[in-house]
């Protein structure tokens, strides 16, 4: 039972939040549109004063829903503002802090996967997979979470999720190369025993011919094989945002390396690649599959260590890896890098 007084107060508190509210929707939104390359740096500034001002959470479900709102349409959005939009998020993401890319990047994954279940006649897929790809491109995630969404497509393999492959390969191939040549190299590979178990399928080859030749050209450092592949325009937005952000650390150790299952399961099994977020799943302690992939890798350190170990009768797997990597470090400078990882 609420008494009337409380509950007279507690409905003018929601009166007041959802005024609250929706003044920095107003806020938010007229920043948004008035985004452009040339006044990204004003925009960004007074983006994360507005971040100072009010609370992390309400400033990026806000800023998520007008970006989605935004880029999110039934025709394809142009490429030029969609890295303009990725770039405020990216921008945000190094100066204010990870949980922005992060809060953006789930809801973008997660409509992306609700989307393609759903074979939705729009754009929509092509505009989200395009926001995915630039938020790699802009250090936001890791090449993992890529890989991830090309191996799902690869595996689903009809028409809608070839032309999704080549959209994708063209906007970050080649970055995707010089991440992780040896995993492009496999999914190539897959690609090809797809496209040849999958022949009869389709009326049209000439698409599936046309994405394996993209793929070979990927492999080959090839770029004249890829029609209308300009990779000017990221590069100067790159530097653009070199010039934004104060941090030193603006570089990989900010990425996500974040999994596209982790995203999907977010709500069930908590998010660990935001610092302090909750943990809602199943306890950890019962789960014996976690319990397996847990163990640590002590297997190369000498024996005389293990032995040693066991002496002193260091018996759990994660105090052995804390002793092997005291026992073993050069320096407190190298014990520190070996405990982080």
């Amino acid at each position: 039972y609420v008494p009337p007084q409380v509950r007279k107060a507690q409905e003018t508190v929601d009166d007041k939040k959802r005024e609250e509210l929706g003044r920095l929707k107003k806020m938010v939104n007229g920043l948004i549109n008035r985004l452009s390359e040339p006044n990204l740096s004003s925009i960004s500034g007074q983006m994360e004063e507005l971040y100072m001002a009010n609370s992390r959470k309400d400033m990026n479900d806000t800023l998520t829903d007008i970006l989605m709102n935004a880029c999110v349409t039934a025709v394809a959005m142009p490429a030029r503002l969609m890295m303009e939009h990725v770039l405020l998020v990216s921008i945000l993401h190094h100066n204010v802090g990870i949980e922005v890319g992060a809060h953006f990047l789930e809801a973008v994954v997660k409509k992306f996967d609700e989307l393609c279940k759903s074979d939705a006649e729009g754009k929509e897929c092509e505009n989200l997979l395009a926001l995915i790809a630039h938020l790699y491109n802009f250090h936001v995630v890791h090449c993992l979470l890529i890989f991830d969404v090309l191996k799902k497509l690869v595996s689903a393999f009809t028409e809608k999720e070839i032309e999704l492959i080549l959209f994708l390969l063209k906007n970050v191939g080649f970055s995707l190369r010089k991440d992780d040549a040896l995993a492009l190299k496999e999914l190539i590979t897959e690609a090809q025993r797809k496209a040849n178990t999958a022949e009869k399928k389709f009326q049209d080859q000439t698409r599936v011919r046309f994405m394996l030749e993209t793929m070979l050209a990927l492999r080959n450092n090839d770029m004249r094989k890829i029609p209308g592949y300009d990779p000017e325009p990221v590069e100067r937005l790159r530097k653009l945002q070199r010039a934004l952000v104060h941090s030193s650390g603006s570089g990989k150790d900010t990425q996500l390396r974040v999994s596209l299952e982790s995203l999907l399961t977010a709500d069930q099994v908590g998010r660990w690649w935001i610092v302090g977020s909750s943990w809602s799943g199943a306890p950890m302690i019962s789960d014996t599959k976690s319990q397996a992939q847990q163990k640590l890798h002590v297997g190369k350190v000498s024996s005389k260590i293990m032995e040693l170990a066991r002496k002193l009768r260091i018996n759990t797997d994660i105090r052995r890896s804390i002793f092997c990597v005291l026992m073993t470090s050069e320096d407190f400078m190298d014990a520190f890098e070996k405990l982080l990882k």
